[in-house]
């Protein structure tokens, strides 16, 4: 659907810029809110963005992942604006990679604004805070529905020109909702806990992914294996039909592959094959959908700013899944994995509901050990951007190349994400950590952990995430009573040259695992050599390849952990017809 969008998006802006005569322009912007955008008045964030780019349109084009690519863009938070209203952006506009317009570069650019809307949030625990709703798409600005937008235009930055003058006068439609097919089944629940915190409705979605013969053995109960990871639009990898014969190739910068487009249709038709093959172990995978106002999913925790979504989703959403489609429903019968997030999200489901799941497998988690948030101790170090030392200071990267470039700083990551959004409303990387793993804060939204304009980091709001969050000090700590119930479920895999430096953590966390006695962990850590974001944990296939074999990769491992640890009178028949 991202590509689709990009495509048109790159069309309508060609046709409109055609023999378009460049307009002489200053760089003060004044957005216009249309007179049909509905009852007012409407708080948000309003971005501007401008581009020397004219391949699509700019609101496309800003990636918090890819700096070095992203356009010039400002925000500035709005509040009772109404329809027919115009607001200026100025000097109170928030810039990256230049903080504010007046220092916009003179030159021909394409510019757009669009207004991200917040709605007002009661939540059970009495804060009243404005926040930017779910609408289906996965908390993406650029794309959720209802948010307000203008059409490109092709503008001259000059000194002494006229304001830029834009109307927000395109709504983002709703998003359409995959359609149900032999294998796949897409489903959606009110969550009773989630919506007495948030004082609204709050929906958890799942996409299910049904073994061959589901319906043709109705005796059968199966395992459920949980696909963590970012928003999903369906179920990954997974494709009935052979690559499409007229598709353009492309090319991954990431994995500096042609046509990886043709290799995933590829794999994921190779995955059905494999999924439908005689004797395959059959059992239930699971993806789940549970976008929130600050991120594209929860962590599948527990949290002060979010509400339960662990209790939530393993409470809730687990067992009406199992019940629906035949789930053995038992703790042995139950596995877990992902990566990056999903790799967080396997670990911790595992470490906070130790009962419930039988394994997890933790690729290129997130900071699983706080003494590496990134490359940064929040325990030790002062400040987030920089190492400052007798007489300098360097900025720390973010991000790397697989040859250990830096494509990123800390500032330049959070900077971006401080356009997007103020007070940890970005919804972005940095900001959803923020929002999990810490208290809230006076003004009922998330506590920083550091300041986003200078990166010094406080001491007391990172106490708190290491005794809620951290989570290889969550299981040293409480081993006593974890060791028994965790014992040989952790595995955890990384590259050693991961491109958001996740590695460390790794090291912190396999020293502090395997320092635990009486029990041993008993667990698994291993390193790609030289590999970047994701390695998931194979060997013997680049990352280009591992990273779509997700729901068969682990198999052999739970198969043999299944064997071993299924209590007398398990059901280990029903589901290998």
């Amino acid at each position: 659907m991202g590509l689709g969008i990009r495509s048109l998006a790159a069309a309508v802006c060609g046709l409109m810029l055609a023999g378009a005569a460049p307009l002489l322009h200053a760089a003060t912007v004044k957005v216009t809110l249309t007179a049909n955008a509905g009852p007012g008045p409407i708080d948000g964030r309003l971005i501007f963005i401008a581009t020397t780019d004219t391949s699509s349109e700019p609101r496309l084009q800003v990636d918090l992942e890819a700096p070095l690519r992203s356009p010039y863009m400002f925000g500035q938070t709005v509040e009772g604006l109404k329809p027919g209203e115009a607001i200026t952006l100025d000097t109170r506009a928030y810039g990256w990679p230049i903080e504010k317009l007046s220092a916009l570069p003179p030159g021909d650019y394409t510019v757009q604004a669009v207004l991200n809307r917040y709605e007002i949030f009661r939540r059970a625990d009495g804060s009243v805070v404005k926040l930017p709703p779910e609408m289906g798409e996965g908390q993406q600005w650029n794309r959720k529905p209802g948010n307000l937008y203008s059409a490109p235009m092709h503008v001259r930055i000059a000194a002494g020109g006229a304001p830029v003058a834009l109307t927000l006068d395109k709504v983002i439609p709703p998003v359409t909702p995959p359609a149900d097919t032999q294998f796949v089944r897409h489903i959606r629940i009110r969550s009773e806990l989630l919506s007495k915190y948030w004082g609204r409705d709050v929906y958890l979605g799942a996409h299910v992914l049904l073994p061959a013969g589901f319906a043709e053995h109705p005796e059968a109960h199966y395992p459920l294996m949980v696909f963590h990871g970012h928003f999903p639009d369906d179920v990954s990898a997974f494709r009935t039909t052979p690559p499409d014969p007229d598709l353009k190739p492309d090319y991954s910068e990431r994995f500096r592959l042609a046509g990886y487009n043709r290799i995933q249709q590829q794999e994921a038709y190779n995955f059905y094959k494999t999924w439908t093959a005689k004797d395959f172990p059959r059992f239930l995978v699971i993806e789940i959908q549970h976008a929130n106002p600050y991120y594209d999913d929860s962590y599948a925790v527990n949290s002060a700013n979010l509400g339960p979504y662990g209790d939530a989703i393993n409470n809730e959403l687990i067992p009406y899944i199992e019940k629906t489609f035949r789930g053995l429903g038992q703790g042995w019968a139950r596995f877990t994995y992902g990566g990056s997030t999903g790799g967080w999200e396997a670990m911790a489901t595992q470490v906070f509901y130790p009962d419930m799941y039988n394994g997890a497998f933790a690729a290129c988690p997130d900071p699983i050990d706080f003494r590496a948030f990134t490359n940064v101790n929040l325990y030790t170090d002062k400040n987030l951007y920089t190492e400052k030392g007798l007489a300098n200071a360097i900025d720390r990267p973010s991000m790397r190349d697989y040859l250990g470039r830096t494509l990123a700083t800390q500032k330049d990551s959070n900077r971006m994400e401080l356009v997007l959004g103020d007070r940890g409303r970005s919804g972005g990387q940095y900001d959803i950590w923020q929002a999990v793993y810490g208290p809230q804060g006076p003004d009922g939204l998330p506590a920083p952990i550091f300041d986003k304009e200078t990166g010094q980091i406080d001491p007391k709001v990172a106490a708190y995430w290491r005794e809620h969050f951290d989570l290889a000090h969550i299981v040293q700590r409480d081993w006593a009573t974890l060791g028994l119930k965790l014992q040989g479920k952790l595995h955890i895999y990384v590259g050693s040259a991961d491109t958001y430096f996740l590695t460390d953590a790794v090291y912190f966390a396999q020293e502090t695992l395997e320092g635990l006695k009486s029990p041993a962990w008993g667990g698994e850590v291993a390193y790609g050599d030289r590999a970047e974001h994701c390695w998931n944990g194979d060997p013997t296939l680049a990352n280009a390849y591992s990273r779509l074999h997700y729901n068969t990769m682990y198999l052999p491992k739970i198969l043999k952990r299944i064997s071993e640890t299924a209590p007398a009178g398990a059901d280990l028949t029903s589901w290998r017809y």
